[in-house]
């Protein structure tokens, strides 16, 4: 077993520790690499020959020592440049909890990369040069992660061994911190001193800042509340159990049941549910799973269900609880993330992937851009490479949405070029939710129209 603070390598799937996702999120050269790497070296998560492979890779660019961001940066675009490009997933477990991390590029022309990598994160885990304090794709990079339901922030003010590890400095990094996460709405955050280089405040504590009695960042990350993001979402908000279809499944002796994984709340045998966006009702009669049947299926796991009528559901459609089904729309108001060099303008005509359904759509109009350093929604007719802005969607089918904010699962969508096939657009439903924003208490859906 792994002592205090070590992190696990065995598998750690069936152990029943809470699981923690986090995204590690920030400006390019602030040192999220570094961190992570300190945090899986100093927590003996690395084998002799990977910790072997970064010597010689760190030998081979002619670095004195060991440079611990090639732990995740293992693209050789990446350890030539010394940038983080693509998201880099990595697993561990302390003996209090196990972790999904995810490395995000902090360089502004991945930033679709790092809304990937925080789209399922419980924390994100902000890393700020204390020097050079919130950069605007620092602030860029916690409003995606706002925007898109991360509520706790763990931010690590890096490189406190560059300014001597001046409380001065500390706490200025703080009030920007705080007044940031006012604006942002965040619920829960810190600010931990650290020299991700040195491993100061990483695992260990440093007797370098004298002036914290906070927790490290393994600390803090071992606190913070977890849960699976499915079922994050929709429990706690109060939406009823979802299921998009995602497979229609033919029994061999007849009939047909349908499988999908469950959000929002749980999914029990005998519920009425409503078909979307047809609008039928039926009753589940039964529900099974790869190990055999349920009563009451949690939100996040993959399931099969038996529903009591022969009716005409295919993949794209939705079984939602009657008595709280999403609402059916073919216009609706969105906060996107436009990640392509062509700027978005009303009149563009892409393809909306959400959850299981994709169906042409058309930009009504672009309605407003949002500025990351005021955070505040100005108007705007289109959106460039990196913004974020609210547009109204008009699609040829009527999806089944939440607002963003009840539920990421069908409160989210992708924007893709009917050209190319490239995802051009992150998008949540509803408009920005910004703390003392007036924009965001407007209405978040328009129905055109009912239920087919």
């Amino acid at each position: 077993m792994p002592r205090a603070g070590e992190i696990a390598t065995d598998d750690t799937h069936d152990t029943g520790m809470d699981l923690l996702r986090f995204a590690a999120v920030g400006s390019v050269d602030d040192g999220k690499s570094t961190l992570i790497g300190r945090l899986l070296y100093d927590t003996r998560q690395l084998f002799d020959d990977q910790v072997a492979a970064v010597e010689a890779a760190s030998a081979r660019r002619g670095i004195g020592e060991v440079d611990l961001s090639f732990i995740t940066d293992g693209l050789r675009a990446e350890r030539e440049q010394g940038i983080t490009i693509d998201v880099a997933y990595r697993y561990a477990a302390t003996p209090r909890r196990k972790f999904v991390i995810a490395d995000c590029p902090g360089h502004v022309q991945y930033t679709r990369n790092m809304a990937t990598g925080a789209s399922t994160a419980d924390l994100a885990l902000l890393v700020v040069d204390v020097v050079n304090g919130l950069r605007e794709q620092t602030r860029r990079h916690a409003c995606i992660a706002a925007l898109l339901g991360v509520d706790q922030f763990v931010v690590c003010a890096n490189k406190m061994d560059l300014v001597d590890w001046d409380e001065g400095a500390y706490r200025e990094v703080t009030n920007d911190v705080r007044e940031l996460a006012a604006r942002l709405g965040v619920s829960s955050w810190q600010v931990i001193p650290v020299c991700a280089l040195r491993g100061d405040n990483v695992v260990e504590r440093s007797q370098a800042a004298r002036f914290y009695e906070g927790p490290t960042v393994l600390e803090a990350l071992e606190d913070a509340p977890a849960g699976a993001w499915a079922s994050g979402h929709g429990t706690r908000s109060g939406a009823g159990a979802r299921l998009p279809v995602q497979w229609v499944l033919r029994r061999p002796g007849g009939g047909r049941s349908y499988a999908g994984m469950v959000n929002g709340g749980a999914l029990r045998a005998g519920d009425e549910v409503t078909v979307l966006p047809e609008g039928w009702r039926t009753t589940i009669t039964g529900i099974e799973t790869y190990d055999g049947p349920l009563d009451e299926a949690p939100a996040g796991i993959s399931v099969s269900v038996d529903l009591a009528d022969d009716l005409d559901v295919s993949r794209g459609d939705l079984l939602a609880v009657a008595s709280d089904a999403p609402a059916v729309v073919k216009d609706l108001v969105a906060t996107v993330c436009w990640f392509s060099d062509r700027p978005l303008r009303g009149g563009d005509r892409l393809r909306v992937k959400h959850t299981t359904r994709t169906t042409p759509a058309r930009v009504s109009a672009v309605r407003g851009r949002l500025d990351v350093n005021r955070l505040q929604i100005d108007l705007a007719t289109e959106l460039a490479n990196n913004e974020i802005g609210t547009v109204d969607l008009t699609t040829a089918v009527p999806l089944a949405v939440d607002p963003y904010r009840r539920d990421r699962i069908t409160g989210s969508f992708v924007l893709i070029d009917e050209g190319t096939n490239a995802t051009v657009a992150a998008g949540m439903v509803g408009e920005p939710h910004l703390a003392g924003d007036r924009a965001a208490s407007s209405q978040a859906l328009t129905a055109s129209g009912s239920p087919a």
